[in-house]
């Protein structure tokens, strides 16, 4: 392999051109891994890729430890260069992978932040004026309704909607796709949306949702809309994209203790990655018993 191919930014490209046609991976998982390539390149310097060992990737996960990245960051990053030497090592001639069986740090677990019923009802509940205050609308209330990832909210065209069975076709993590219900004010905003949606997209645009430009709405919209709206209807926590998502799971959880369903509406591959919610469950029970039950306080 030639020392600088792992630097030729044509090979990069390969290599997104490989996580999204070949692994499925979303657009912004891709985006992630490019700025992770990037990054191991600027730490090797003058030294090649293909001429780095396990000895110095420990010290370039020790240095960006050192910096504040925590233990899930770093766990992407070790998979992001993991997975560009397997690539390099199958299409370009790398003999070796120095991060196979290097693990990152752990960083202490912390439990993911929902908001109350009351503000989460707050939020989707706002005053809308313009068109694209009723395609925010109908955006947040379906992350809500129906617990999307931001990547699947964006990547929905019409044709995945069915009003009739109240439901929502969507494609996650590695293709794979899952129906998911949707609540009757999710369709009362989306119909709403669909109703002023066509003099703003462009012509042929198959997105459900789109920009002002006419085009399918980017990640960085929502994400700047949601926290706009959030300040302007008062709630204290910072809002954006997957706080309702923990939000939708953590009120369903709580209404129904059906863990195995939450986990299927979420598109969990493990159940174990939805068992974080029984945690934020337990300690919705326990503010409320320690307030309700006359025995509670077992201090004296």
């Amino acid at each position: 392999m030639n020392d600088s191919l792992a630097l030729d930014p044509v090979t990069l490209q390969g290599f997104l051109a490989y996580l999204n046609n070949e692994r499925n991976y979303s657009p912004l998982t891709a985006e992630n891994y490019a700025r992770d390539i990037r990054r191991l390149i600027a730490l090797a310097g003058t030294t090649p890729l293909p001429d780095l060992k396990s000895h110095h990737i420990r010290r370039y996960i020790a240095q960006l430890h050192s910096n504040g990245l925590g233990g899930r960051s770093l766990a992407r990053v070790l998979s992001a260069w993991r997975g560009f030497y397997s690539y390099l090592m199958r299409d370009h001639l790398c003999q070796s992978n120095p991060c196979v069986g290097l693990r990152a740090p752990k960083s202490p677990k912390t439990l993911p932040h929902a908001l109350s019923p009351d503000e989460a009802v707050k939020l989707v509940e706002m005053q809308v004026i313009t068109p694209l205050d009723i395609r925010d609308k109908a955006m947040f209330e379906l992350l809500y309704s129906s617990g999307l990832r931001l990547a699947e909210l964006v990547n929905l065209d019409p044709i995945d909607m069915d009003f009739a069975d109240a439901s929502v076709r969507v494609t996650g993590k590695g293709n794979k796709t899952r129906i998911v219900p949707l609540g009757s004010h999710a369709i009362t905003a989306l119909k709403a949306w669909l109703e002023v949606r066509d003099p703003i997209a462009k012509p042929g645009e198959d997105a459900l949702f789109v920009g002002k430009n006419g085009s399918r709405i980017s990640h960085r919209t929502v994400q700047l809309q949601l926290r706009q709206w959030g300040i302007k209807q008062g709630i204290a926590s910072g809002v954006h994209p997957h706080l309702l998502r923990h939000s939708f799971a953590t009120h369903v959880l709580q209404s129904s203790g059906d863990l195995r369903a939450v986990q299927e509406m979420l598109g969990h591959a493990s159940i174990s990655t939805t068992q974080v919610y029984t945690h934020l469950d337990f300690q919705y029970l326990a503010k409320i018993y320690d307030g309700a039950h006359p025995r509670a306080k077992r201090k004296p």
